[in-house]
């Protein structure tokens, strides 16, 4: 039985004492929630104090993005021995964002996601389709290829270490979502996908994340998809009542 993991991407957002006052609040509000794996991913320089507050508790801490090499010189990039130096134990990695905007590429994903399993951060691997490629009907046709080169060279037991997040790119932060049925069928291609790469037990065992749009009055129809493992959350991630909300309703049995 794969848990339900929802992870908080804040992307460039909260200052250090924003982010101490968030995480405050939602280790008040979710101290009792055990059912749902929950994750918050703050910008670096939060990183060490948000650490502070989540060690011991029921709140993971993951990162944005990591370099592939562990040290030297490469100015303005953060390396795995750092991030869990910083008390970090995931990482998200080929977002959609860090595609679009800073040159993402599946050979990058491929090479950062080694460089996390390295040093035991459990990589959250970002996948999905843009609107163009969605509407010309290309949406598996991407899949296959940002997976297969997310994930070429890595075998079975890494992939047990790995959660993917599938992200229609058409639905980050735009207010569209997915219908449940849209995203259940391209959750099942990607598991499908890992029988085919590797084999039906590792296939069952890799949580499945949906990222797009996701709140917490959608979160419960998405969630009970046989396919759908949790959600990478922007927005709603950002504001304590909502993603509170949003943990608790994603809270279903699979």
């Amino acid at each position: 039985m794969r848990k339900i993991i929802i992870a908080g991407n804040w992307k460039l957002n909260k200052t250090i004492k924003e982010a101490v006052e968030l995480v405050n609040g939602l280790k008040q509000d979710l101290a009792q929630t055990k059912e749902v794996d929950i994750v918050v991913c703050p910008v670096y320089p939060a990183l060490s104090e948000v650490s502070k507050l989540t060690a011991g508790s029921n709140i993971g801490l993951g990162a944005q993005d990591l370099y592939w090499e562990d040290a030297g010189a490469f100015t303005g990039e953060v390396s795995a021995p750092l991030l869990k130096d910083a008390g970090c134990q995931y990482v998200i990695i080929g977002h959609s964002e860090r595609r679009q905007f800073f040159g993402e590429t599946d050979a990058t994903v491929n090479k950062k996601i080694g460089a996390a399993l390295k040093h035991g951060l459990t990589p959250i691997v970002c996948v999905g389709e843009v609107l163009a490629e969605r509407e010309s009907n290309k949406t598996f046709d991407v899949i296959k290829t940002q997976v297969t080169g997310a994930f070429s060279g890595y075998s079975a037991e890494d992939m047990k270490k790995i959660i993917i997040a599938y992200e229609p790119v058409w639905a980050i932060g735009t207010g569209k979502t997915a219908s449940p049925e849209q995203a259940q069928e391209v959750h099942k291609f990607i598991r499908d996908l890992l029988v085919k790469m590797y084999d039906v037990g590792t296939a069952q065992t890799v949580r499945i994340q949906y990222g797009g749009s996701v709140k917490s009055d959608n979160a419960r129809e998405l969630m009970s998809q046989p396919d759908i493992d949790g959600a990478l959350v922007g927005g709603a991630s950002l504001k304590r009542d909502q993603f509170v909300a949003l943990v608790q309703n994603a809270n279903v049995k699979k």
